[in-house]
């Protein structure tokens, strides 16, 4: 529900106020303070507002990267110093963030949230604590920034189900998520997302009712985000943990590293991205016997889109790549006996293995998956997208290429790349070609790109098909 405040000039209504942050927030030095309040090229400023006003307008439905601050022009946030710790003051906040004056206790969190990555990503970066040339090193980052946020749980069995799936989906698919999550939550699953809306908010939506029904407390809905992302798509209100990973590839290798299963809803390029992340991986012969749950389902209307997936998968990856997924449609209890059952076998594996619980330590993830892809229009010509590569690496550049169009669809710096220099041009073997042509055009027909309601889309690529 959009439930917005205008004011009586007809825009959206603010309010300025000083907070104390909730939800324990460490102590921050005065070096750190001032960093954030650093409006340069080399400070913070600019990162925490544009993650701030993503958290304030939680719930509002939009893709736009732009236009919260085409909404909320003057707003503002300040980190401020005190003798009993720190104050956080807004100004021309979103007026929806407040209930009678004061800062709704869940999105005070998440501002605490957006503070705390921000200045520990910044702070262990410039003390060199990450290798981020070695894979090592950059699953250890991977590890520290969730530590750092308190999302790591040892001794507990594992019950975290990732969910992944676009936030531009039909009424249909939408309540489908919620009954998968309401199943999932019936067996004491916790539920991982990107945060945001559409299949990101229906599975945590179902998971708490039947959490509630169940008596289940201590419940985790964990919303895993980058600062590309959350400015074209706010956490939704039900995410009650949320973790800002510096780019896209960590907070891939985060799912997988927390995560204990993978349910895949119907999306778009987006979610193309993550399946092809994860299948990528564990194509990788040193991943071979490691049991990581992968199930695809929506309901029976969205069954050609899975189809689409799959024909697409098996064309370029070969048909043995099927034996890594299952395809579930229109049956949630179904879903959730699957995702428990895999999730057992788990728990077995790590149990055997001597591997945590709590992040998947067991998992290689190729040096390709890890490195941030920045999609110029030079990167996303220069990929190499012919089937006589090792089929993880090839799967590798297949997930480039849907990175490079959700950049171009919803990031910022991507939409004013397409603005200047015209849309991005994927080349590859022409087989490939024609199938990757034919999905994106379907999902552009399903209007899976972005958000129905606005201007016609505009597609932000080119697929050379001959």
């Amino acid at each position: 529900m959009n439930d917005t405040q205008i004011d009586k000039s007809g825009k959206p209504a603010t309010v300025s106020a000083r907070i104390s942050p909730a939800g324990g927030l460490d102590i921050l030095s005065r070096n750190e303070v001032i960093r954030l309040r650093d409006a340069s090229g080399s400070g913070l400023h600019g990162l925490l507002r544009r993650c701030a006003l993503a958290v304030l307008t939680s719930g509002e439905i939009g893709d736009d990267p732009r236009g919260m601050f085409e909404q909320y022009p003057n707003f503002d946030i300040q980190v401020l110093q005190q003798d009993r710790g720190i104050k956080i003051e807004l100004s021309h906040a979103p007026a929806k963030a407040f209930v009678d004056g004061q800062l709704i206790r869940g999105i005070n969190e998440l501002l605490v949230a957006v503070v705390r990555d921000i200045v520990y990503v910044a702070t262990q970066l410039e003390q060199g604590a990450f290798d981020l040339h070695d894979t090592v090193g950059i699953t250890h980052s991977v590890f520290e920034i969730l530590r750092n946020a308190r999302i790591l749980k040892p001794q507990i069995d594992p019950n975290l189900v990732v969910c992944w799936g676009g936030h531009s989906i039909s009424r249909d698919e939408y309540e489908y998520t919620k009954s998968v999550g309401y199943q999932l939550g019936l067996r004491g699953m916790d539920i991982c997302t990107g945060c945001g809306p559409g299949a990101m908010k229906g599975p945590m939506k179902g998971a708490t009712i039947a959490h509630a029904k169940q008596r289940r407390r201590k419940n985790r809905y964990i919303g895993v985000t980058e600062p590309g992302i959350i400015a074209a798509e706010s956490p939704n209100p039900i995410v009650n943990q949320l973790v800002i990973m510096p780019d896209i590839e960590k907070r891939l290798e985060a799912f997988v590293r927390m995560g204990h299963g993978i349910v895949v809803f119907p999306g778009g390029v987006g979610t193309a991205e993550e399946i092809l992340y994860l299948l990528g991986i564990l194509l990788h012969p040193d991943n071979a016997g490691i049991p990581f749950p992968l199930i695809f389902t929506g309901p029976k209307q969205s069954a050609a889109y899975f189809e689409q997936i799959d024909a697409f998968l098996r064309l370029a990856l070969g048909d043995e790549i099927a034996q890594h997924y299952k395809i579930i449609v229109d049956d949630p209890i179904a879903v959730a006996h699957a995702a428990v059952r895999g999730i057992d076998k788990v728990r077995n594996h790590r149990l055997d293995n001597k591997d945590a619980f709590f992040f998947n330590w067991s998992l290689s993830i190729p040096l390709a998956f890890q490195q941030p892809f920045m999609p110029t229009h030079a990167a996303m010509r220069a990929l190499a997208i012919h089937r006589n590569r090792p089929r993880h690496e090839l799967a590798a550049d297949l997930r480039r290429a849907f990175s490079g169009i959700v950049a171009g669809n919803v990031k910022d710096e991507g939409v004013r790349a397409i603005e200047q220099h015209g849309p991005f041009e994927i080349d590859g073997e022409p087989e490939i070609m024609r199938a990757l042509d034919r999905l994106l055009q379907a999902f552009v027909q399903q209007h899976r790109m972005k958000l129905p309601g606005g201007s016609a889309y505009v597609p932000c690529y080119r697929v050379l098909t001959n």
